[in-house]
């Protein structure tokens, strides 16, 4: 049994990552600010199941507050807190993402070195890649985000790879190719269109729907993440789903789970969101035994049942 530390465990993936370590018998501090991207309720809601199982949770700012107090007895720290979302990271808005994803990471990376340097693992984004072309993008590929937010995340891999390179501290990152699943950010493409297609409302599209993603489940994304902290020797490891799809073939496959049509209005793209986004899975399959378990029909009718079973009020915090 280890102790982890997981910072952004209030969120989506790291609320999952806090279920699973409890599962497999890991004594977890959870922590998190409660930022108001989207309602604190929904992200004291993710954690009902980690707390009933014993998760240890202290509200922590990390770009400001003491961390040394959090990283006694660490033995893997997993990183995924930040500010999310491309599309918010233009203009004055950037001043969050710079304190809750650089500098609440090079804190956090300086912190851990002064507790004999845990195994770090850090939550990074396909963002990083930008638009990945005909080829799945390989983890050598040269970053050219599309965002600021992209950029951030590019940003603090950089910054975990000096405190790896100079300090010899065991760390690793990981790019999630658009995670999705319950607990999913509201704001996220499937959160909203299973809303509007249960609710007969409206669904936005950004863009002509044929922008292709690599999805990935949230529970092959947690999986990757603890064989990344006991397996990965590269510095970088791309995760997805292992396939991609269109838009607007995700939508009708919620139309055929949900069994009712949706309501589609377009609007122009938006700017940063890339157009395709492909993995190369190469290096994961061979270093952490990573196979994506769960095909994008199978998860979009989880993540389905799950919003059907959601509490009113929280559907209601983002009617």
């Amino acid at each position: 049994m280890s102790r982890a530390l997981v910072t952004g465990a209030a969120g989506f993936i790291g609320s999952h990552l806090c279920d699973a370590l409890l599962a497999r018998g890991d004594d977890v501090l959870g922590v998190d600010c409660f930022t108001d991207n989207y309602s604190p309720a929904r992200k004291r809601a993710n954690l009902i199941d980690a707390l009933a199982a014993g998760l240890e949770f202290r509200r922590l700012d990390l770009s400001c507050d003491p961390l040394d107090p959090v990283l006694k007895g660490i033995d893997v720290v997993y990183h995924l807190a930040g500010q999310p979302g491309v599309r918010s990271s233009w203009g004055d808005d950037f001043n969050a993402y710079a304190r809750r994803n650089l500098l609440a990471t090079q804190r956090l990376l300086e912190a851990t070195l002064r507790a004999a340097g845990p195994r770090f693992v850090f939550a990074s984004s396909s963002s990083v890649y930008g638009n990945t072309g005909d080829q799945p993008a390989q983890e050598s590929d040269r970053p050219a985000p599309l965002s600021p937010y992209g950029l951030t995340k590019a940003a603090c891999e950089e910054l975990v790879a000096v405190y790896r390179r100079v300090h010899g501290l065991s760390a690793v990152s990981l790019r999630y190719f658009t995670a999705y699943g319950p607990r999913q950010r509201p704001e996220m493409a499937f959160a909203s269109f299973i809303r509007a297609v249960l609710s007969s409302r409206a669904l936005h599209v950004l863009g002509d729907g044929h922008q292709t993603r690599d999805f990935t489940y949230v529970t092959d994304a947690v999986a990757a993440t603890i064989a990344a902290a006991e397996l990965g020797a590269e510095p970088v490891y791309n995760i997805s789903g292992g396939t991609s799809s269109t838009l607007l073939g995700a939508i009708t496959q919620i139309e055929q789970l949900t069994e009712q049509s949706a309501l589609i209005s377009f609007s122009p793209s938006a700017r940063g969101d890339a157009y395709r986004t492909s993995a190369d899975l190469t290096a994961a399959e061979r270093d952490l035994g990573y196979g994506p378990k769960v095909s994008l029909r199978e998860g979009l009718a989880l993540q389905i049942h799950a919003a059907k079973s959601e509490p009113v009020e929280l559907a209601e915090a983002v009617a």
